[in-house]
């Protein structure tokens, strides 16, 4: 289990680096600094929310679950912004999947 934590919460990280970068490349404004640190945070929380999950056997189960977990966590940030980014939002969806399967294979 401290495995599975470790794992999908750095996973979580990476992919929140990724999330930045996206967001930096969709808009022609720069965008604030402490915006996108909270972008990164939050994909960092969905790694650590999947990772004190217990291990999902069945393939389909662990993709609704990342998918919804993912969503759950990224409509905080979300809704905090006025609803300012559907795309990351749905992306938090997307990452909940991946950080599922990465944790599963590596843990």
């Amino acid at each position: 289990m401290k495995k599975r934590l470790i794992v999908s919460t750095i996973t979580g990280a990476i992919l929140g680096i990724f999330c930045i970068v996206g967001a930096q490349v969709r808009y022609d404004v720069p965008l604030h600094n402490l915006y996108l640190f909270s972008f990164w945070f939050n994909r960092v929380l969905i790694g650590l929310v999947i990772g004190l999950l217990v291990t999902e056997k069945n393939t389909f189960k662990m993709a609704v679950r990342g998918l919804l977990v993912g969503l759950f966590v990224s409509f905080a940030f979300y809704s905090s912004t006025d609803f300012y980014d559907p795309i990351g939002f749905i992306a938090g969806g997307v990452y909940g999947i991946i950080i599922e399967f990465v944790a599963k294979k590596v843990a």
